[in-house]
C-alpha cells in the first residue's frame, strides 16, 4: 500500500488530466480525501502554485482545504477535500437542462465563490461547470469552486493596484465559456469571469451553447471559429426564451471596464428578485436532490480535448482547455 505525506493511503484513480492523476484517498480515522499526483517532470507543473492559491482562499466558504503538499517519488502530490460530482456531471444526470429554480439558487452561490476569488485579489481564469462541485454529506448542498491551476493575482493585495492593461495575450481557458474579450487577446480581468459564469447560466437553462461542436483543423483555427460565432451571436439572442434578467446580467458583464469592480450584490439582487417573483424556495432542493447515487469525484481534475466537457473521473465528452505556453506570467 502506498502512504503519501506519512498518513494518506493511495486508493483507487478517479480522475485523469493533462496534469497527472486523482487518486482517492484515506486516513486511518477512515476520512476520505482526494490525492491529486502531477510528475515532476511535467513540461508546466502548476501544483505547487494552486496548492498555494487553496491556503490563501482557506477557510471559506466552497473553497476546498489542502491537507498536506509535498513531492514524493517522481511526483508533486496534493491532498485534499474529496468532494460530490460536478454541475457537469449532474447537469448531465438531468437530461442536459436544469429548472429555472435550480439555476437561480446556483447562480447565487456561484457569483459569491467569484467575488470570493477576487476578493482575495486573483481571478479564476477557468470558470466552467467541471469547476464548480457540490459537496459531500453534510455539505452535499454547498457549491464549491476548484481547480485554481490558471489562476492569476490582478492586484496587489496592500495597495490595490490592478495589473496593467494588455492586448495580444495567449488564450488561456476553457474555449466554450471564455469571454469575448479572452479571444480577442486582451489581459483578463474581473470582468472575464464573470461573463463565463454567464454562458454557464445560458447553458443550464438551454442545454447548449451556439459554439459548441465546432471543429478546426488546430486548435487555434478552432478557437478562432468559437471566438468568431461568440462575437456574431447578439447577447439578446443568446438569452432569448430567457427571463430578461440573464440579458442584463450579461449586458452589464461586457459593459465593465477593465479594471472596474462589479457590483457583486447588484447582479445576486437581479436574480434574487426573480427568485422572489417567481415564488421559489430556497430550500436546496436542486433538480438532482431526489437521486440515490451522487458519487464522490475528484476536486481539480482537469481537461483537455475538444470544447466540449470531460467532468473528473467520468465517461462524458472532454474539453478543451487552452493552457499558458506563451510566456504567460501569473
Amino acid at each position: 500500500m502506498v502512504v503519501v505525506g506519512g498518513q494518506f493511503k493511495l486508493g483507487r484513480k478517479i480522475g485523469l488530466g493533462s496534469f497527472g492523476a486523482v487518486y482517492r484517498g484515506s486516513n486511518d480515522q477512515g476520512e476520505d480525501f482526494a490525492i491529486k499526483c502531477e510528475p515532476l517532470r511535467t513540461k508546466h507543473p502548476q501544483l505547487l502554485y494552486e496548492s498555494k492559491l487553496y491556503k490563501i482562499l482557506a477557510g471559506q466558504d466552497g473553497i476546498p482545504s489542502v491537507h498536506w503538499y509535498g513531492v514524493q517519488g517522481d511526483f508533486n502530490v496534493m491532498v485534499m477535500d474529496l468532494l460530490g460530482p460536478s454541475l457537469e456531471e449532474l447537469f448531465h444526470a438531468c437530461n442536459k437542462k436544469f429548472s429555472l429554480n435550480t439555476v437561480l439558487m446556483l447562480a447565487n452561490r456561484m457569483l459569491s465563490l467569484v467575488q470570493t476569488c477576487h476578493d482575495n485579489n486573483f481571478l479564476h481564469r477557468d470558470i466552467k461547470p467541471d469547476n464548480m462541485v457540490m459537496g459531500r454529506g453534510a455539505e452535499a448542498n454547498q457549491v464549491h469552486i476548484i481547480d485554481f491551476g490558471f489562476a492569476k493575482k490582478y492586484r496587489d493585495a496592500r495597495t490595490h493596484e490592478h495589473i496593467p492593461y494588455r492586448e495580444g495575450k495567449c488564450f488561456i481557458g476553457t474555449a466554450r465559456y471564455a469571454s469575448v474579450r479572452v479571444h480577442d487577446g486582451i489581459e483578463q480581468s474581473r470582468r472575464d469571469d464573470l461573463e463565463a459564469v454567464g454562458y454557464l447560466f445560458v447553458y443550464f437553462m438551454k442545454g447548449k451553447l451556439p459554439w459548441q461542436g465546432l471543429q478546426g483543423k488546430t486548435k487555434q483555427e478552432k478557437y478562432q471559429k468559437i471566438g468568431d460565432r461568440k462575437r456574431s451571436v447578439s447577447v439578446e439572442k443568446l438569452c432569448h426564451h430567457m427571463p430578461p434578467e440573464f440579458l442584463a446580467y450579461l449586458r452589464y458583464c461586457r459593459s465593465l471596464g477593465f479594471e472596474e469592480a462589479p457590483d457583486y450584490d447588484f447582479l445576486r439582487n437581479l436574480f434574487g428578485d426573480l427568485f422572489i417573483r417567481e415564488q421559489f424556495l430556497d430550500d436546496l432542493q436542486f433538480d438532482w436532490s431526489g437521486f440515490r447515487d451522487t458519487r464522490a469525484v475528484a476536486p481539480a481534475c482537469e481537461s483537455d480535448n475538444g470544447e466540449s466537457g470531460q467532468a473528473c473521473g467520468s465517461l462524458l465528452p472532454r474539453q478543451e482547455v487552452a493552457r499558458p505556453h506563451c510566456n504567460e506570467v501569473r
